[in-house]
């Protein structure tokens, strides 16, 4: 066969594969058109919402949803009671006293309501300079009842100037022996902040920084 043989048939194939695709595309933007075949069912999808409310509902009857209620209430009661105590605080063993300076330095100006500038960029602040640490902060885990008995000494020698602040154990419950306010340190936050490792922990202000006394 001819080489101008070849490449006319080539041609004619090429031709021939553009005039099919043409065709299918035409009927494809025609397909709306072709009308029904056979019968038409609709689409017989139940609503998600009442999915769920048939489940509530069969839960209610059979009793589970109460169950569950009973459950997490007394999961969050628990948690109000005795939150989680902080895993990285351990008792003391050795007796450390270090310091922390609590002065931050502003990154932007700080302006009064008329908008005078009262702190620049970049002053070194302390808020030591204008409020003053009224009571020393007393950090115990309450779980152990040496540390409570050691809190309860400190707080009679203090004459109760002493804000007692737990890292495990409840504080709801110390409250009602104590007759007086206990606080938990949340997520471990302040004594996250403070470097505290071990308690008790006494932090008390000394000039213009604040003493940590991990104490026995």
């Amino acid at each position: 066969m001819h080489s101008s043989e070849i490449r006319r048939r080539s041609v004619l194939h090429g031709r021939m594969a553009l005039v099919a695709a043409a065709i299918l595309f035409s009927f494809a933007a025609r397909a709306q058109d072709l009308g029904v075949i056979g019968p038409v069912y609709p689409i017989a999808e139940p609503s998600l919402l009442e999915v769920i409310l048939s489940k509530l509902r069969e839960a209610d009857k059979t009793g589970v949803l109460a169950r569950l209620q009973r459950e997490t209430q007394g999961k969050v009661k628990r948690g109000i009671e005795q939150p989680a105590p902080i895993a990285r605080i351990t008792k003391t063993t050795k007796v450390r006293s270090f310091y922390y300076d609590p002065s931050i330095v502003v990154p932007y100006a700080i302006a009064d309501a008329d908008g005078k500038v009262i702190v620049a960029p970049e002053t070194k602040v302390n808020p030591l300079d204008t409020v003053s640490l009224s009571k020393a902060l007393l950090f115990i885990d309450a779980r152990d009842a040496a540390q409570v008995g050691r809190a309860r000494g400190i707080l009679d020698e203090r004459g109760g100037k002493v804000k007692v602040i737990l890292t495990g154990g409840s504080y709801l419950e110390l409250m009602r022996r104590w007759k007086r306010p206990v606080f938990f340190d949340q997520q471990g936050t302040l004594t996250d902040k403070l470097g505290i490792r071990h308690v008790p922990a006494l932090v008390s202000q000394e000039g213009k920084r604040l003493r940590i006394d991990e104490i026995l």
